[in-house]
């Protein structure tokens, strides 16, 4: 039986006892990137051939590093976007959420690891700040602060279908759940809003159903 996760399972739960269907809004439709900023780290490549369309999944070269954007901003959502590797082996990449403003290769955001073996760890990047970052009195800031994930590695085996859900909300939160286990929560210090991105940062891979699902207050 597929596992579905806690805060998933509230939201589905309020959003029927109050009798509204929450608005489900599809990122990707299948088709194009339409909706979507395409930004690639090296003026000698063009982003359409890092991030394009194949088969129906958005397909993910993973070189050179950049990342591919939402047009509008979002809080008070739950993402879900399933996502594997291609091409035999995991590598890095990323889903960043609360994303701020500027094509930058690390832009100021919240990313959800998407590094074989790591998925569910955070990165922050972009000089982005979580209250639940624990840095000893006294000693620097690493380049790339990381919140550990919560349990065991839940990834499917390379090659296989992975489905991440992410809850972002105006108190800043972002809460992850990879495959139906709950793997992490932070707490953004400085923004409640922002752009969600794919990132390009290793090998390739491809995403399908990225949808956002409004949160029902």
């Amino acid at each position: 039986m597929r596992r579905i996760s806690f805060f998933a399972a509230m939201l589905l739960l309020l959003a029927t006892s109050c009798g509204q269907k929450p608005e489900v809004i599809q990122l990707f439709n299948g088709k194009n990137l339409d909706g979507w900023t395409l930004f690639a780290n090296d003026p000698d490549v063009a982003a359409t051939d890092v991030f394009s369309v194949v088969d129906g999944n958005i397909r993910i070269a993973g070189q050179p590093f950049g990342f591919m954007r939402t047009n509008e901003k979002y809080t008070d959502v739950v993402l879900r976007a399933e996502w594997r590797w291609v091409g035999g082996q995991g590598s890095n990449s990323g889903i960043f959420s609360l994303v701020q403003d500027g094509l930058l290769c690390w832009p100021n955001a919240i990313e959800c690891q998407l590094k074989a073996g790591s998925v569910g760890d955070v990165v922050l990047l972009g000089g982005s700040d979580v209250k639940e970052l624990d840095t000893p009195e006294g000693g620097a800031r690493p380049r790339f602060p990381m919140v550990r994930k919560e349990n065991e590695s839940s990834e499917m085996p390379v090659g296989e279908w992975n489905l991440m859900e992410i809850i972002i909300t105006s108190d800043g939160g972002v809460d992850i759940t990879v495959n139906g286990v709950h793997q992490n929560h932070v707490t953004n210090k400085n923004f409640t809003e922002g752009y969600i991105a794919l990132q390009s940062e290793g090998g390739p891979l491809e995403f399908r159903n990225v949808t956002v699902t409004r949160i029902v207050k």
